[in-house]
C-alpha cells in the first residue's frame, strides 16, 4: 500500500500504482453490462417479483378470462378471448415461456406492428390493443405487477369509417327483391328501425305492444360455440349498453307486417302440429317450421340475394346506416338519431354520420351568406339614399301626381246592408 508522507513525489506514487496494477494487485474495472436489453434479446427484464408475476402469459390470460367472463357480454368475451389468443400465439413463437413479470411494452408493440404489416386494419389493431390492455389492467388491479406494461404505448389509430348505405330508391328495390323471402320481415325491420342483426333476431311478441303502438328492444340473439365446440344460438338480455335497451313507436307498415306474420305463424303451427319447433317459442323471426333464424344465415342469405339481383354491394349491418342517412336527409337532429339507434353517446353517432349531415351545411352556408351579403347591400344603399335626399331638397317643383292611382280611402265607412264586425 501507499506510504504516507508529503515528501514523496507524485512520480513515485504513480510508479508504484502502475507496478501494482501490472502485477494484478489491483483488479481491472469490469465493463458495465446493462440489465435491460431489447425486446428481441434475452434475458428478459423482470418487472415484478410477486408469485403471480411468475405465471406464464398463457396461464395469466386463462385466469383473467375466467375471472371476467361473468361480467362480460358473450360477444365481448369472445372478442377479448380471440385477440389475446392471437397475442399468445405470437409470444409462443418469438418468446416461448415468457412470464407476466417479464412482459414489457416492446413485446406488445411488436405484436401490433406484426399484425399491421400483415395488412390488419387500424381499427382491428385498436381492438387488439384494447383487449390486451384490459387483461394487463386486471394484473395491476390484483397487484400482480406494480405498473401497467402498456403505459408507454400509443393506441393504434383507426381510420375514420364512412358508412355505406342505400338511398330511398335503392331501399325500395331491396324490398322488392326480398318479397316472399324468409328474410323479408327481418330486412324491413332492420331498414325502418336501424336495428343491429342480433337485436332484430332477439325480438319477441311480448316486446310488441299493439295497443299502445310501441316496440321494445330488450334482447339479442348471438351465435357461439358450446363446450363441445358446436355452434349454438344464445339469447341474451345483457345488451351492449344501457342505451341499447329502448322503446320506439310502432311504425304502421311494420305493424301490418307483424300482424300478417302472426297469422302465418298460427297457420303453420296448426299444419305442422307436434313437429313445429318450440325451442324458441315466442320469438318473431322464425321460419315456417318454428326454427329461429340464425345470425349467420342472415348474413349469407342477404349477400346472396343482393348479388343474385345485381344490387350494389351492401352488408346487412349497413341497413342501420341507411336508416340513419335517411333520417339525417329529412332534418332529424343528430341527438334524436342517437336515441333511435341506441348509441351510448352522442360522439359515436356524430363520428359515424356527421359527413352525411349536408342539409345542416347548406343552412349554415345560406345563413352566413344572408348575414354578410345583407350587410353589404345596406352599405351600398346608404350613399344612394343620402344623394336622393339632397337632390329632393334643392328641387322646388312639387312631384307630379300619379295618374290612374287609387283614390284616397274615405275616413267614413261606406254604409251597406251588412253589419261591420
Amino acid at each position: 500500500m501507499f506510504q504516507k508522507g508529503s515528501e514523496r513525489s507524485v512520480d513515485t506514487i504513480v510508479a508504484e500504482f502502475d507496478e501494482q496494477f501490472r502485477n494484478g494487485a489491483i483488479e481491472k474495472p469490469k465493463k458495465f453490462k446493462p440489465a435491460l436489453v431489447s425486446a428481441m434479446g434475452e434475458p428478459y427484464a423482470v418487472m415484478a417479483d410477486t408469485p403471480e408475476s411468475k405465471m406464464t402469459m398463457g396461464e395469466f390470460v386463462n385466469e383473467w378470462l375466467t375471472a371476467m367472463r361473468p361480467n362480460l357480454a358473450r360477444t365481448t368475451y369472445q372478442s377479448y378471448k380471440s385477440a389475446n389468443r392471437l397475442f399468445l400465439d405470437y409470444l409462443d413463437i418469438h418468446y416461448p415461456g415468457i412470464t407476466l413479470g417479464e412482459l414489457r411494452h416492446n413485446h406488445v408493440q411488436e405484436f401490433l406492428n406484426h399484425k399491421l404489416d400483415e395488412g390488419c386494419k387500424g381499427s382491428v389493431a385498436k381492438q387488439y390493443y384494447l383487449a390486451i390492455h384490459s387483461a394487463l389492467s386486471y394484473a395491476v388491479k390484483m397487484e400482480y405487477i406494480p405498473t401497467h406494461t402498456m403505459d408507454k404505448l400509443v393506441m393504434p389509430r383507426a381510420d375514420k369509417y364512412e358508412a355505406t348505405f342505400y338511398n330511398k330508391d335503392e331501399l325500395n328495390t331491396l324490398f322488392e327483391v326480398f318479397k316472399g323471402d324468409r328474410l323479408e320481415l327481418v330486412v324491413h325491420i332492420a331498414a325502418y328501425y336501424g336495428l343491429r342483426r342480433s337485436e332484430v333476431l332477439g325480438l319477441r311478441w311480448d316486446a310488441v305492444d299493439f295497443k299502445n303502438k310501441t316496440i321494445t328492444i330488450q334482447r339479442k340473439v348471438v351465435c357461439d360455440h358450446d363446450e363441445d365446440g358446436h355452434k349454438k344460438l344464445y339469447v341474451e338480455t345483457r345488451l351492449k349498453t344501457n342505451s341499447t335497451r329502448r322503446t320506439l313507436p310502432l311504425i304502421p307498415h311494420i305493424e301490418k307486417m307483424l300482424l300478417e306474420k302472426k297469422e302465418l305463424e298460427a297457420h303453420f303451427k296448426k299444419v305442422c302440429g307436434s313437429s313445429y319447433d318450440k325451442e324458441f317459442e315466442g320469438f318473431i323471426c322464425r321460419d315456417s317450421f318454428g326454427k329461429l333464424i340464425s345470425p349467420d344465415y342472415v348474413t349469407s342469405r342477404f349477400r346472396y340475394v343482393i348479388t343474385k339481383h345485381g344490387l350494389r354491394h351492401l352488408r346487412f349491418h349497413d341497413l342501420r346506416h341507411s336508416c340513419a342517412s335517411l333520417l339525417l336527409a329529412n332534418d332529424i337532429p343528430m341527438k334524436a338519431i342517437q336515441e333511435w339507434l341506441g348509441h351510448s353517446n352522442y360522439a359515436i353517432t356524430a363520428n359515424l354520420y356527421s359527413h352525411l349531415e349536408y342539409n345542416a351545411k347548406v343552412i349554415s352556408a345560406e345563413t352566413i351568406a344572408r348575414v354578410l351579403d345583407g350587410e353589404t347591400e345596406q352599405e351600398s344603399k346608404a350613399p344612394a339614399e343620402t344623394e336622393k335626399k339632397s337632390t329632393s331638397k334643392t328641387t322646388n317643383k312639387p312631384a307630379p301626381k300619379k295618374s290612374g292611382g287609387r283614390k284616397k280611402k274615405s275616413d267614413t265607412p261606406v254604409v251597406t246592408g251588412e253589419t261591420q264586425m
